[in-house]
């Protein structure tokens, strides 16, 4: 038997055989055997200028089945997602969802077809409630009337009946980090998703909020469901899914069953080579003398509210203080008060006994302050200069990158190499410029430049936030060498298991408020996870 062609724009090409079913249903929780194909894409290949990002890409996932995609930056899942979304178009390859061969011409048209994805970076209108943006823009069934209350009863309907407790009328600004996740998966499949991307879904849960997620993605497996789920934290791919493929340079690799995998078998297949993923725990040596210190500071946010409460905290030579917690709940603020960027209303801040002038970045970095920010690209580095450029960004004040009163570009080139040779920055020169990078080497040139200065405190803020598995290893390695070189580390992240490897003390953080201080060793994950959602 065979399926015409659909054409998602409308009407119908030639007949084409459709893909061939694959065994038995799965949903019975990861490694299962996958049922009939709900999506298959051959030999997808997309280009742009000067890159080909999607290489002949083939991938399928069945109903009923949690498929993970795991690839390095750069690797192409995002871009065969946007393929599969209607967001871009192949320049060659064919795809079919359930058996029939399409060709979308638009996002709508996806949708159309039951694919949707929950992007990273949620897509949600703050001052609209639940209800509304549910039914934002979305025109079945019609209706010549908008009646606030029918569409909030069925979006509670669809809420119980998917499991996925949340208030139909609250506004979202109103919602934590993961209730407003709750919305956007919410959103699809009140829709009618048969498909679902997942893009990095557990960056801002908590434990527990990660593992309602979990249970929820088993449910809409269960019932006939096709989820693609992507993720960088090997752990909850294994966990959570039934089978992975692996994307390498635009191609894809292989796909293999998560049952008798491991990460670092993972981990090798996505970037070709024996990769292991031991702990990077520092060596455990006794901290020394306190060097950062804050006592009872509060600060502002963008918004004029109050942002920091009260925060009395220290680290000490040596130490790795993490700071854990959702995010939105202080941590940006904290990281901005102590690097200077941010003015405190109350309370002191010592490096080394020296109080620190407020709202005064230079003032930081002459007490020996570093900081790598959360976003790498529009604070904390230029992405339109050279390597060379942003490495003397701190440093082009002092003799060493001048030749009398000029800054000089021989010293500047020199300096860069002997870093990129340092750090394994991957890059043909000092002269290249940054945005032309991938998010690794952005990373390692922002760690260069910062650690050059020989800090007496580092402030990292989600130092490994979308890095693939390689990069995140070297990141994390060079924060505990920091440490060992009796730096004073303090590491905002939103990874609990990055703070339990790397910290000897975490620092619990929750509506601008310190709520618990605990040492890493044989912490609670749960209690911790309790802790973040001010439920302890």
């Amino acid at each position: 038997m065979t399926d015409s062609v659909l054409d998602a724009g409308g009407g119908q090409a030639a007949p084409a055989a459709g893909p061939t079913p694959a065994s038995s249903p799965s949903a019975n929780g990861p490694g299962a055997v996958p049922g009939a194909l709900a999506v298959k894409a051959i030999d997808m290949t997309k280009r742009f200028p000067g890159v080909v990002a999607n290489d002949h890409v083939s991938f399928e996932a069945a109903e009923g089945e949690v498929h993970a995609l795991l690839g390095e930056n750069g690797a192409g899942k995002t871009t065969l997602c946007n393929l599969l979304m209607g967001l871009y178009r192949p320049d060659e390859g064919r795809l079919f969802i359930s058996g029939r061969a399409v060709r979308f011409h638009s996002p709508r048209d996806a949708q159309d077809a039951g694919i949707f994805m929950v992007h990273q970076h949620l897509r949600l209108v703050e001052s609209m409630t639940v209800a509304e943006n549910v039914v934002l823009g979305w025109s079945k069934p019609r209706r010549l009337r908008f009646s606030p209350r029918t569409v909030e009863k069925a979006v509670a309907e669809a809420a119980d009946r998917f499991q996925m407790p949340v208030d139909p009328s609250a506004r979202i600004w109103q919602l934590s980090l993961g209730e407003r996740q709750r919305v956007e998966i919410l959103k699809a499949l009140y829709r009618g998703a048969k498909i679902l991307i997942l893009d990095e879904p557990t960056t801002v849960l908590t434990p527990q909020e990660t593992e309602q997620l979990f249970s929820s993605v088993r449910d809409m497996a269960a019932a006939g469901r096709t989820v693609i789920f992507i993720s960088h934290k090997l752990p909850e791919v294994l966990a959570v899914a039934d089978r992975v493929t692996i994307l390498r340079q635009g191609r894809s690799i292989t796909t293999v069953p998560t049952a008798g995998t491991d990460a670092d078998h993972l981990a090798g297949l996505m970037v070709g080579r024996e990769v292991s993923l031991e702990a990077t725990a520092k060596l455990a040596e006794e901290p020394g003398p306190v060097v950062l210190e804050l006592e009872g500071v509060s600060a502002r946010g963008d918004l004029g509210t109050e942002a920091l409460k009260d925060v009395t905290l220290s680290v000490c030579s040596g130490e790795i203080l993490g700071i854990a917690g959702v995010a939105g709940n202080g941590q940006r603020e904290l990281a901005e008060v102590i690097t200077g960027l941010r003015a405190t209303t109350e309370g002191k801040i010592t490096i080394g006994g020296t109080r620190l002038s407020v709202g005064d970045p230079r003032a930081a970095i002459d007490l020996g302050i570093a900081y790598v920010p959360e976003d790498r690209m529009g604070t904390g580095i230029s992405p339109n200069l050279s390597i060379a450029d942003n490495l003397m960004l701190k440093s082009y004040r002092g003799k060493t990158m001048r030749s009398g009163p000029v800054l000089s570009g021989r010293k500047a080139n020199a300096n860069a190499r002997e870093m990129i040779k340092r750090f394994d920055v991957r890059a043909p020169g000092p002269r290249t410029l940054i945005r032309q990078l991938s998010g690794g080497n952005i990373q390692k040139v922002l760690l260069a430049r910062e650690l050059s200065s020989e800090p007496r405190v580092l402030v990292a803020a989600s130092p490994t936030r979308g890095l693939d598995v390689g990069a995140t290893q070297y990141v994390r390695r060079v924060l505990a060498e920091t440490a060992q070189r009796g730096v004073a580390v303090l590491m905002v992240s939103e990874d609990l298991d990055e703070i339990l490897e790397l910290s000897d003390r975490v620092a619990v953080f929750y509506n601008g408020r310190v709520v618990g201080i605990l040492p890493a060793a044989g912490a609670n994950r749960q209690q911790i996870g309790l802790m973040m959602a001010g439920a302890a």
